[in-house]
């Protein structure tokens, strides 16, 4: 389970489960005129409100998060677990609105009782389900919902393809030295030369080289650099062989190193050293 692929929607959907749980604690009902010494049954005195409304919120508010967080989407006859959860929050809300209308039928069957209404915990369990089940059913539409709950942590510096230890000539974040800027320069009184190797030779006078072949050969290919990358949605990572099957899917809120370019297209390579073709580059975050 990878929690940096939750979403905002994911984030509101907790939050309700907690603000439901919380409501199961305090009063079912209240009644006209009741002394402070009442003793009024929480949401938990109550078969139906429980089984309705409570567990069903928190199962479908869990269902939902669990489908987002798992890297593979889980099927349960055909549906995916986060339909399941949103079936599961949308009947929360509903036998909530129901427990509103007749507070007294979770007790009594025989008709409505002068002077009891829905308490504060009926009413905050509706609050709570009515956002839990907007949250799940808009998230999958609403892009402001889709973005990432848990920001992706930038990297200190980017590493060069292979995991080599950072500073090598060509890489991001490399030092470069300047054409001309060695120290020890030929020609200059006092000063020794580098040798072959690129060693200097204290008391050796050195015959000025060309540099620009040998810094031609140093750097990469073309201009592109590795570099650190997060998406922000899942997408899939094609083998570079052209093959239409995903070889692995990359999920918001992790690193990926960029090693090629290839027109629109990139190659990343994963944590566990997999590589791959990114075909849709849009929205990414560059490290």
């Amino acid at each position: 389970m990878n929690i940096r692929s939750l979403t905002r929607g994911d984030g509101v959907v907790i939050g309700a489960a907690v603000l439901l749980l919380i409501a199961s604690f305090l009063d079912i009902y209240s009644f006209d005129g009741a002394p402070d010494s009442a003793e009024i049954p929480s949401l938990w005195g109550s078969g139906p409100v429980v089984l309705g409304v409570v567990l069903a919120g928190v199962i479908g508010a869990a269902l939902v998060v669990v489908s987002h967080a798992m890297p593979q989407p889980k099927k349960v006859a055909g549906l995916d677990l986060g339909q399941f959860g949103i079936a599961f929050t949308v009947f929360a809300a509903w036998s909530a609105l129901g427990n509103i209308f007749d507070p007294a039928g979770a007790f009594d069957n025989d008709g409505p009782v002068s002077g009891l209404s829905a308490g504060i915990g009926l009413i905050l369990a509706l609050v709570a389900t009515l956002v839990m089940a907007a949250a799940a059913v808009a998230t999958p539409l609403v892009p402001a919902l889709k973005g990432s709950l848990v920001p992706a942590a930038r990297p200190a510096a980017p590493q060069p393809y292979g995991g080599q230890p950072q500073g090598g000539y060509g890489y991001p974040g490399a030092q470069q030295q300047p054409y001309g800027g060695q120290p020890g320069q030929p020609g200059q009184p006092g000063q020794p030369g580098p040798s072959f190797g690129g060693q200097p030779q204290p008391g050796q006078p050195q015959a000025a080289q060309p540099q620009a072949p040998q810094q031609a050969q140093a750097q990469p290919a073309g201009d592109f650099s590795p570099f650190w990358f997060a998406v922000p949605v899942p997408r899939p990572l094609f083998g570079e062989d052209g093959s239409p099957t995903p070889i692995a899917e990359l999920a918001p809120g992790t690193w990926y190193l960029a090693v090629e370019q290839r027109g629109a297209n990139l190659v990343a390579q994963t944590q566990d050293g997999r590589r791959g073709v990114l075909q849709d580059t849009s929205g990414i975050q560059r490290g």
